[in-house]
């Protein structure tokens, strides 16, 4: 994890002010800055478990790295409550996006982390679709969109807006009626939208394949949303694609968002879209992007 909080300190926060008032004030600068939920929650998570080793009254001039690599130890053999890899190099970002920040601003004289060595983890690739499991799953929701007998266009719908998008789940599940737009019916896009201005990278708007509308269509027909374009609980949509997998006999991943959303990067990374524009479609911050991007690199180079 790669973070950069920028900005400055509160102008009462110097070097003589506690590390509790310190962590204080960098949980809000990561909400200004717009720090995803999750990171925000990690981050303060660690700097608790600093606050409780170290006491939220110390003096951050006093803050040595002797200090934070003891913090180090007692963390993974001593508190009782070793963590993964994973975790301790977490952790370790934490202490030096923090004390960077603090030092950069010129709150402290020197950073105390800055020497400390991080432990770098890399996460394994997720797997992804073949372009031959991947039209062969389309396929059968084709079929199952025209069935005589049991007729379903959603299965198709969401296969094939996971495919073209590459949104998340958390995405899908919120997109209304009135995002998909069909004023141009050569150039129907959906529009995906978050309230939160921290979000606001977020937002955009990305196309869709013509041919889309007519399954769309039958789809509407059929399940009648008022409001959302699927109304039914996150849940049910993750039972459609595993049925839609089991139907186009894909046994070696479970196909789902997360499988649909990489596969989705992965073709638009092969067929030549630049990163900038790869990053923006789907959603990501440039500081989410660079580990996501070496992934999907990795995997367009596979077989």
């Amino acid at each position: 994890m790669e973070v950069d909080p920028g900005g400055s300190v509160a102008p009462a926060l110097r070097a003589t002010s506690a590390l509790g008032d310190a962590i204080a004030e960098f949980e809000e600068q990561m909400v200004r800055k717009g720090f995803s939920e999750n990171t925000i929650k990690a981050f303060a998570n660690d700097l608790k478990i600093l606050r409780t080793f170290m006491d939220s009254s110390a003096v951050l001039r006093e803050i040595q790295t002797q200090h934070l690599e003891d913090f180090l130890v007692w963390m993974q053999s001593e508190r009782g409550r070793p963590c993964s890899a994973k975790t301790l190099s977490r952790r370790i970002t934490t202490l030096k996006v923090f004390f960077s920040w603090l030092h950069g601003a010129g709150a402290i004289g020197t950073d105390p982390a800055e020497p400390i060595i991080q432990h770098s983890v890399r996460t394994p690739l997720p797997v992804i679709l073949s372009n031959e499991e991947a039209s062969r799953l389309l396929r059968v929701c084709q079929d199952w969109l025209w069935d005589r007998d049991r007729a379903d266009a959603r299965p198709y719908v969401l296969v094939s807006l996971l495919l073209q998008t590459g949104i998340k789940k958390s995405e899908a599940v919120k997109i209304l009626l009135e995002d998909i737009g069909r004023s141009d019916p050569q150039q129907p896009t959906v529009s995906i939208r978050y309230e939160e201005e921290r979000y606001a990278h977020k937002n955009r708007q990305l196309p869709l394949n013509t041919y889309y509308l007519g399954a769309l269509d039958q789809y509407l027909e059929q399940y009648k949303p008022e409001n959302f374009l699927f109304e039914c609980t996150a849940r049910n949509l993750e039972y459609v694609l595993d049925e839609a997998g089991t139907r186009a006999a894909i046994r070696r991943v479970q196909v789902g968002f997360e499988t649909l959303r990489w596969t989705s990067a992965v073709r638009d990374y092969r067929q030549g879209m630049k990163d900038e524009s790869l990053r923006v479609k789907m959603g990501l911050s440039k500081v989410s992007w660079r580990e996501t991007g070496q992934k999907i690199q990795r995997l367009a180079g596979q077989p």
